[in-house]
């Protein structure tokens, strides 16, 4: 009984593959998730949970995402900072938006938005 050398060209071709898949890695996600998406859902669906409750649950993401070294993902800071404003704190809501606008500055034009309406109410208020 031979093998032909077509044969042994083909199995040792599918060996190769099969070893060289073995050593594919997956990519590291660009941004760290973590249960934002969720999060973020249950918002528009208002879904009972208070603000601070919110808030918590994305700072619990933020120290989750800073432990494992990853960027947080675009919109989180703007979400956290509009959080901050329904619950009557201003500093934190102008620090969360400026650290969306100095991460994504794409996101300038809405940031500055946000935060010229902010300081237009505190201006106003007595």
């Amino acid at each position: 009984m031979t093998i032909s050398t077509t044969a042994l060209m083909r199995a040792g071709l599918a060996v190769a593959t099969l070893l060289l898949s073995g050593c594919v890695t997956q990519p590291k996600p660009l941004y760290y998730w973590g249960d934002y998406q969720p999060q973020l859902y249950a918002y528009f669906q208002g879904d009972g949970n208070s603000p601070e409750q919110q808030r918590e649950a994305l700072e619990k993401t933020a120290a989750q995402a800073s432990a494992r070294g990853a960027a947080l993902p675009p919109g989180f800071h703007a979400h956290l900072g509009l959080l901050y404003l329904r619950m009557g704190q201003p500093g934190p809501a102008r620090t969360a938006f400026m650290a969306e606008e100095a991460r994504f500055p794409e996101s300038k034009p809405y940031m500055d938005f946000l935060i010229g309406n902010l300081n237009r109410t505190q201006a106003e208020a007595p």
